[in-house]
């Protein structure tokens, strides 16, 4: 593969500007710029967010995110095109996001928010603060998300389990519990974090018979993608207070609708898909790129290649 043009494509925007990954990628040995749907024909490489039809003409492609769901694997495969993606670098910004909605349900921040906007001098009743120390997340999924999760909220004193195709112990994790035994894994828990990728086994994973087999005391998070929980059972589940509440980065539709029913609720926390955001993220993606581009000299295999 010989690269002579790199193109960022104007969708990376909805994260950082491109022009930052352009400034940080200049002293490559190709031309690197900032390209539109339309300069996506000149490129050998691209860095993007979204998917587009011209990406299959293109010899790589890197996902500034981990989640490859919106790329067709197949036909990728099927044209030789090279894809890579993001994983590794969202372990801690995903950690300490869960950490901060966990903090926020136990020392209830988010209605303090709510109320200081409304200028309410409004403390919780006696019984409804708690602290972290004690309590158990249940993760399910335990890669590098699952591990952020670990390692930070962990350092709080809450005891970590995870959920996982095979039973080996994994670093960080008091307890593994195979997928088999999800609903077993998901009981009598304070908090269950969603952090798989979207997949066909994945959609829909947390449905109504899940949310029932949580305690009604329980909190649900998910940072992975909005497909992988039902949303429309949770919001039954939530009315009914068959759980406690619930903090959402990801949605099945994006941004989510003014008229969805999650923006009432108090119990729940929405945020818009900026889970993995940090001012550093273009450094971030530019290092796992730069990276790339020197295995490429070395005729090495790709670091964190897909197809």
């Amino acid at each position: 593969m010989e690269l002579e043009r790199l193109g960022v494509h104007e969708s990376v925007g909805g994260v950082f500007p491109p022009g930052e990954l352009v400034e940080y990628l200049s002293e490559l040995p190709f031309e690197v710029a900032v390209v539109d749907d339309d300069g996506l024909v000149d490129c050998d490489a691209v860095v993007t967010r979204d998917h587009h039809e011209r990406l299959a003409d293109v010899e790589w492609v890197h996902s500034i995110q981990s989640g490859v769901d919106r790329f067709p694997l197949d036909r990728f495969a099927d044209r030789g095109v090279v894809l890579t993606n993001s994983t590794g670098i969202h372990d801690r910004t995903i950690g300490e996001t869960v950490a901060g909605y966990l903090l926020a349900f136990s020392r209830r921040l988010h209605r303090h928010v709510a109320a200081a906007t409304e200028r309410r001098w409004e403390r919780p009743a006696w019984d409804e603060a708690f602290t972290l120390p004690g309590s158990t997340a249940c993760v399910v999924g335990t890669g590098t998300l699952g591990g952020g999760v670990a390692e930070v909220v962990g350092s709080l004193g809450v005891r970590i389990e995870g959920v996982r195709r095979r039973p080996e112990p994994v670093p960080g994790f008091e307890e593994i519990h195979t997928e088999d035994r999800l609903h077993e894994a998901i009981a009598d828990v304070e908090f269950v974090v969603i952090t798989v990728p979207l997949t066909d086994e994945t959609e829909g994973l947390i449905g109504a018979a899940e949310l029932a087999a949580m305690d009604e005391d329980a909190y649900l998070v998910n940072v992975a993608r909005g497909s992988v929980v039902d949303e429309a059972a949770l919001i039954d589940a939530l009315e009914a207070g068959e759980i406690a509440g619930a903090a959402l980065d990801v949605f099945e539709t994006e941004p989510l609708p003014a008229d969805s029913p999650l923006w009432e609720l108090e119990e729940v926390i929405v945020t818009p898909h900026c889970g993995a955001f940090t001012r550093d993220y273009f450094r971030d993606v530019g290092d796992i790129v730069r990276e790339n581009v020197e295995r490429l000299e070395r005729d090495e295999a790709f670091h964190n290649r897909v197809t």
